[in-house]
């Protein structure tokens, strides 16, 4: 779980860690599969333990008994601002998979033409998952939005496996 979710989280008001992530599996729909009830507690953890989360006492009697509360310290505000400002992109996964192909094609251990198709058919499963999901999400909504960018994300690696199968293809000829 990324600390700066739920410090970003925490930024509104002090919350119990069922708040959290309550909050978190509405932001997400259905995608909060992702996320179990135990990396919220152990995240909180290490926030406190790095000073960026105090807490701020025990929830009182009309809320849950003995639940610990947290919420920001001023250094916390600082990393959330800190996250928040910076500009960033995942690095792409794909330069493992070319590797893949190398290596079985200089092995001879499998044909990459093959492991394309392969990868190709997982892609296209998860494409369809990601569609079915988002169109169930409202229109205006947060995970629909995160949906989109899965689903966009997915065709663009399917038009890569396009260009790896196309240049595999063109080299398996050559060696004919």
């Amino acid at each position: 779980m990324q600390q700066e979710a739920v410090l970003a989280m925490l930024a509104k008001e002090p919350s119990q860690g069922y708040q959290l992530r309550a909050r978190l599996d509405r932001a997400l729909g259905p995608l909060r599969h992702a996320i179990n009830d135990g990396q919220i507690y152990v995240t909180l953890g290490r926030l406190e333990k790095a000073g960026l989360v105090a807490r701020a006492g025990h929830a009182g009697p009309s809320e849950r008994p003995g639940r610990k509360v947290y919420k920001l310290t001023a250094a916390g505000q600082e990393r959330v601002s800190e996250w928040l400002s910076e500009v960033s992109w995942p690095k792409p996964d794909l330069a493992e998979f070319h590797l893949k192909l190398i290596a079985a094609a200089q092995a001879g251990l499998a044909d990459p033409v093959c492991i394309v198709d392969a990868q190709r058919r997982e892609l296209l499963r998860r494409l369809r998952d990601a569609q079915r999901a988002g169109m169930a999400e409202p229109e205006d909504s947060a995970a629909g939005l995160l949906l989109e960018g899965i689903v966009l994300r997915l065709q663009a690696d399917l038009r890569f496996l396009e260009a790896c199968e196309r240049s595999w293809g063109e080299q398996r000829k050559k060696q004919r």
